[in-house]
């Protein structure tokens, strides 16, 4: 179809899982808990690093900021879909899909780099620690965050401005519980063959490059743990990468497996129940990889807890007080 033939739609039409109606309000209850486990637990983490002097340090900065992006890439998603559960509709319009699909490359974006750079913070911890804190230093990490944004947001932009050139039918219905830009470019009615090319092009050196920069790291980091003499200074050396690993080995597998099921099975139900894997469950785990296994993060967390419940009970012990006693206290 040529464009001039077709229309721009005004809404577009999210087909989310195309379950029958009686299991609405399961998913709805699903999803919102995952949200609200992912938001409180991200938050909680934030809270935790900032609150303690003792994680004010280049690992837990970027932590911070990674989880600051995960409760950003599910806010840009689940509340939409909660609200067309709830109020038993499938419309987004065309403004906010163009948003949706802008926000979620731009934080989908800074998930990879900024995983990124914590493998290259662990790389310069284990492999020059004597110079560690000479090379992480804060106007370092500072310009490391800021260049992932600015990366992220420039992509972000130029794939969302490709989309305005398109022209879609009068009526587009999106097999997917969001605006996912794949999704979108295959319903268009014009040729889409520069959106694919620049698609790949900004996508795959950008995450092919960050992923083979993790590889790189962690291939020079075990290299100097092997070169370690005792079998503790090993494990004291490799253990403050689990996390890390962990959560790239999550991010990775899952995104590569639903893109790799997805080319496989060319199904778009199936793509879109892959794809809560990296959109809503890998970010909900984040704050419990991290935190299950490293002791400062949750000795700042019960820290952060103790001194809430502490001041809390101070100021209901003063309010219960008389008024003769509290000047007693103050002569």
């Amino acid at each position: 179809m040529e464009p001039g033939n077709a229309t721009r739609v005004s809404q577009y039409h999210l087909l989310g899982f195309s379950v029958e109606p009686e299991l609405q309000p399961l998913i709805s209850g699903l999803f919102l808990s995952m949200y609200l486990i992912n938001v409180f637990g991200n938050l909680l983490l934030i809270l935790a690093v900032s609150s303690d002097p003792h994680l004010h340090t280049p690992m837990y900065f970027f932590l911070a900021n990674l989880s600051f992006v995960d409760i950003c890439i599910t806010s840009t998603i689940i509340p939409k879909m909660l609200q067309n559960i709830q109020t038993h509709s499938k419309a987004i319009s065309y403004e906010g899909c163009i948003m949706q699909i802008y926000f979620f490359i731009l934080f989908g974006g800074l998930d990879i780099f900024l995983l990124t750079v914590m493998a290259y913070d662990r790389y310069v911890a284990i492999c020059h620690p004597l110079h560690y804190t000479v090379i992480m230093n804060p106007r370092l990490c500072g310009l490391l965050v800021l260049v992932c944004w600015v990366i992220s947001a420039l992509q972000s932009l130029l794939q969302s401005l490709m989309l305005l050139r398109l022209s879609f039918g009068a009526d587009v219905e999106i097999p997917h519980f969001f605006c996912e830009l794949h999704q979108i470019l295959q319903l268009a009615c014009s040729d889409t063959f520069l959106n694919t090319l620049v698609m790949y092009l900004a996508a795959v050196p950008l995450g092919a490059g960050s992923f083979a920069c993790i590889i790189y790291s962690y291939s020079k980091i075990v290299s100097s743990v092997q070169r370690i003499s005792s079998a503790q200074g090993k494990y004291k050396a490799f253990s403050t990468c689990v996390s890390h690993l962990s959560v790239v080995s999550v991010f990775y597998s899952t995104l590569l497996g639903v893109y790799l099921s997805s080319a496989v099975t060319q199904r778009s139900h199936s793509s879109a129940v892959a794809s809560v894997m990296y959109t809503v469950v890998t970010p909900m785990l984040n704050p419990f990889i991290y935190s299950l296994r490293n002791k400062d993060i949750k000795r700042a967390v019960v820290e952060l807890f103790f001194k809430k419940s502490i001041k809390g009970s101070i100021v209901l012990g003063l309010k219960k007080c008389p008024n003769r006693v509290i000047e007693n206290l103050k002569a």
